[in-house]
């Protein structure tokens, strides 16, 4: 199986690509005795190494290494494949989808909770953000992978973010929270005793001094840098070093010093065919000899670095031309062999639905004959329960339509009754009132001819009588009896005033029976005037149009 992993690629690979094929395969040979996670584990190491002068071959091994571990379901490997993927976007500067695989692997580790890897992505996903001008989204990314670190007590993977976070304070200015975490990071890498990382961080102490224009503290730090990278032989490393430190002897007027580090770095860049750090060296030194006034050696390295730089671009048109074309052929050739698995898959379907469907239809049939039998009898059986049903319904409508009956004669025997009821309870308080009419009057007249003091008593007696007509308590028994007989009168009352008093009440009862204006003065002991004014009102409350009866719309509710 892992043979097969490095020989597919080779169908996609241009002829340029077949030497670096061949030195992945010295680089990745097949171990049996070693697990298949293990086997995973070990290419994704080489390939790793092999993205750094071969992308394009990179990708195609990852992209190949990526489609078994999702066969095989092992996310963990999948992830580490998506990151490695981005880092090959990312060195070639398509930033987008640089973030779009490392957001894939974070999403993975996050949800297997591999917080170790998960941190390196983080740091890897700021890099990215940070080159691509987002700041704020670099250091939230720096900020969750150091809380992970300092969880899982990794000091040399804190170390590693402290550099990021000092480095990221150094681009924006802040000098001094740059210089808090590059010392962090120093303290740290000094106590995991990382030759290489502390003297990666007292390059760029060196560098925050130089920003400050403090020269000779930024000299101290890029010489003890140095020191540590020429005793590890790392010749890539002191070329930028010894170009800082001509940087810094340059800024300090000290031209010709910085002219000896400045031909030491591009001896090494020569040395080591790196065109990016020859053409920096040229630069360096075509700006040297522009302030020694040596005008036409700075223009002779001036214009060597620009073709260096020219080349360069060029290269790097072309690198990323050759892996969009590998992209392109692996992208096409993934997408044939999903067309495949999807026509194969298609195919299997198709002939299990078939047979499905044959043995559905067949089973179908059979139930079909089945029911249409059993339909039969339960129709009859249904039939004769249907028809004694029938019968019983029939006898049971015609009970409680009599009951019915009954009812209804019963309720309208109430209903005359109460009626009756109703008309002798009107009739009793219109004879009670005309008689304490009667005596009212009468009363009156003695009161008009007799002595004061009896005058008096008669004027009391008389105050008697009209509280008599306000406060009579048959009132009571007449709303009882009305709202018997009248059932929902004055609830259709209130929708359309609820506001009405209760001597409006008793006249709206009174208009309801169809009494004369007469009785029904007397029966509210008041006078035929104050009975028309009582009407008036009552019809401004019930919003009742002019021209409209008072008595008809009181009727129709």
């Amino acid at each position: 199986m892992f043979s097969s992993i490095i020989a597919k690629p080779l169908q996609a690979f241009h002829r340029r690509n077949i030497v670096s094929f061949f030195v992945l395969l010295f680089l990745c040979p097949y171990h049996p005795v070693l697990s298949q996670e293990a086997q995973w584990a070990f290419t994704l190491e080489k390939t790793e190494v092999l993205a750094k002068t071969e992308p394009d071959s990179a990708y195609v091994i990852l992209k190949e290494l990526m489609m078994h571990v999702q066969e095989k379901k092992d996310p963990l490997i999948e992830g580490t494949c998506l990151q490695q993927i981005g880092l090959v976007f990312y060195n070639y500067s398509n930033y987008t989808q640089a973030v779009d695989h490392l957001l894939q692997a974070e999403k993975i580790f996050r949800e297997l909770r591999a917080n170790d890897r998960l941190a390196k992505n983080l740091n890897y996903l700021g890099e990215v953000y940070y080159s691509n001008k987002q700041p704020q989204l670099a250091a939230k990314q720096f900020d969750e992978a150091l809380l992970l670190n300092t969880h899982l007590k990794d000091d040399a993977a804190i170390a590693y973010t402290y550099g990021n976070i000092g480095h990221l304070y150094e681009k924006r200015l802040l000098y001094d929270s740059a210089y808090l975490y590059q010392q962090k990071a120093l303290q740290l890498y000094s106590h995991v005793k990382d030759s290489m990382g502390v003297a990666k961080i007292f390059e760029n102490i060196g560098s925050i001094f130089e920003d400050q224009e403090r020269f000779d503290s930024a000299s101290y730090y890029f010489h003890k840098a140095l020191s540590i990278n020429q005793y590890f032989n790392n010749e890539i490393a002191q070329i930028e070093i010894l170009n800082n430190l001509g940087d810094v002897l340059r800024k300090n007027g000290n031209y010709t010093g910085g002219l000896a580090f400045t031909r030491k770095a591009l001896a090494l860049a020569t040395k080591t065919q790196s065109q990016s750090q020859l053409a920096s060296a040229c630069r360096d030194m075509a700006k040297a000899f522009e302030l020694l006034g040596v005008f036409d050696s700075a223009y002779y390295y001036n214009e060597h670095a620009r073709k260096l730089v020219q080349q360069i671009y060029s290269e790097s048109n072309n690198r990323q031309i050759a892996l969009l074309e590998t992209i392109y052929d692996v992208e096409q050739k993934n997408n044939e062999i999903e067309q495949l698995a999807l026509d194969k898959k298609i195919d299997t379907i198709i002939t299990i639905a078939t047979i499905a469907v044959v043995v559905l239809l067949v089973i179908l049939g059979a139930v079909v004959i089945s029911r249409q039998r059993l339909k039969i009898r339960n129709e009859k059986a249904l039939n004769e329960q249907n028809k004694h049903i029938y019968e019983q319904n029939r006898e049971l409508m015609q009970v409680e339509l009599k009951n019915k009956q009954l009812e209804e004669d019963k309720l309208r025997a109430v209903l005359e009754v109460r009626s009756r009821e109703l008309s002798a309870h009107t009739l009793h308080i219109i004879q009670k009132n005309q008689l304490l009419e009667e005596l009212r009057n009468t009363l009156n007249e003695m009161a008009d001819d007799d002595s004061r003091s009896q005058k008096k008593q008669l004027k009391q007696l008389t105050q008697k009588i009209n509280v008599n007509f306000n406060q009579d308590t048959y009132w009571d028994e007449f709303r009882v009896i009305f709202d018997q007989v009248h059932q929902t009168f004055f609830a259709n009352l209130k929708r359309h005033a609820d506001s009405l008093t209760p001597a409006e009440l008793r006249l709206v009862a009174l208009l309801r029976m169809n009494l004369s204006s007469g009785d029904m003065s007397t029966l509210l002991g008041i006078s035929q005037d104050s009975l028309r004014v009582a009407r008036y009102r009552l019809r401004k409350k019930l919003n009742i149009t002019e021209g409209e009866s008072l008595a008809a719309f009181i009727q129709r509710l």
